[in-house]
């Protein structure tokens, strides 16, 4: 056990670290583990590998991530914003590198040396938007929402041209609660509100995988993504075959059948073998990292760490509420992984470094710390 007379910095954070939240972090991981367990298997065989290929290597890749969140957990807010625009640049470097060189996977060059650059990019995105906003609620003479705002296209025209309208969707919609938190002007809404329906318009009109996609949901088996439907319809077989209690683990048939069992699907494998419950339970543990993170952004007096905590719990939390959604056929398939139980190396070490800054800028801080990081120079000149 650590004192709390020590006051070394392993000490100092352990003490003022949310261990309720690192508690159910760790709670979600094992869960992962688990259900990879029971989602993986029939996909390796399938594909002619070894029958525990994708568990071991969700091992091999857990030990690295969980690394990345420790050693995120302990910077301070400025050292955050330091990481975040290093890693911010190197991500949007391998976006364009991606675009480039990259190899094209369904009609898509998202990929280079088999790392996702975007999934990076998103933790390192809502630091400099919750920088920027912060500073623009807290300084007069500095252009921060006019800054968060630049950011946006800035950030997200690279990943239309991938495209990857998954990630683009998820981007927009945090960006877009902190904007709410931000407190701008009522006529900022409505008009980039219509910037949104013409971009969503276009993405109909121009990228034919969008447009099947959204047809095939609306009118299941004319838009011409059969095998979209065939995932959603299997999905939903799974959950009514699972019932309330599961049929066991190790149990499930549909998972034989579902080629994406073990990232975006495998919820329903876990509604399968494990029952509604246990989803319900599952869903209960990722509700209430956000609420918690919610929580402690509401009383945190530092307005960056406030929008920081806000942002990253919004992150997390929708794109885990788009993955069940599309589990449960209540929106089109978008291809994004449930947070910490779809197997996936870029997601999962992405994860880890977005957790890190949020235990981060969790951590209770002194009020002479806060306002001694008020004080401080410009961030032009010392971040």
């Amino acid at each position: 056990m650590v004192s709390r007379a020590e006051r070394s910095p392993v000490a100092d954070w352990w003490w003022t670290v949310d261990r309720w939240l690192l508690a159910a972090v760790g709670a979600l991981i094992v869960c992962g583990l688990v259900l990879i367990m029971a989602g993986s298997p029939p996909v390796a065989e399938r594909i002619g590998l070894p029958t525990f290929h994708f568990v071991n290597r969700q091992v091999e890749l857990l030990a690295p991530s969980v690394a990345f969140m420790i050693a995120c957990s302990f910077l301070t807010p400025r050292q955050l914003r330091r990481g975040a625009l290093v890693l911010y640049i190197v991500a949007m470097a391998g976006i364009f590198a991606a675009l480039l060189f990259g190899h094209e996977v369904k009609g898509a060059k998202r990929w280079i040396f088999g790392v996702q650059p975007s999934e990076f990019l998103k933790p390192a995105f809502v630091i400099l938007a919750a920088w920027a906003f912060s500073e623009g609620a807290r300084r007069r003479d500095v252009p921060g929402n006019l800054l968060a705002i630049a950011l946006l296209p800035v950030t997200i025209i690279p990943l239309v041209l991938q495209p990857d309208f998954g990630q683009t969707l998820l981007i927009c919609l945090v960006w877009g609660a902190l904007l709410v938190m931000a407190g701008l002007h009522w006529l900022w809404f409505p008009a980039l509100g219509g910037v949104g329906v013409v971009g969503a318009g276009l993405a109909y009109k121009f990228a034919p995988h969008v447009r099947a996609r959204i047809q095939n949901f609306l009118n299941p088996g004319e838009g011409g993504g059969q095998a979209d439907t065939f995932q959603v319809e299997t999905a939903h077989d799974a959950f009514v075959s699972g019932g309330w209690f599961g049929k066991g683990p190790g149990e499930g048939t549909f998972k034989q059948i579902l080629p994406d069992s073990h990232t975006d699907f495998i919820f329903a494998v876990t509604g399968e073998e494990f029952g509604l419950i246990f989803c319900m339970a599952l869903v209960g543990l990722f509700a209430f990292i956000v609420l918690r993170s919610l929580i402690k952004a509401s009383s945190n007096e530092d307005p960056f760490c406030r929008f920081a905590t806000a942002g990253l719990a919004m992150l997390f939390g929708i794109q885990a509420s788009i993955n069940i959604a599309v589990n449960l056929h209540l929106m089109p398939a978008k291809g994004m992984t449930l947070p910490f139980i779809s197997y996936g190396g870029s997601s999962l070490l992405s994860l880890g470094i977005g957790m890190g800054f949020l235990i981060a800028v969790t951590r209770k801080r002194p009020r002479s710390e806060i306002l001694f990081d008020h004080r401080r120079p410009p961030e032009g000149h010392a971040a």
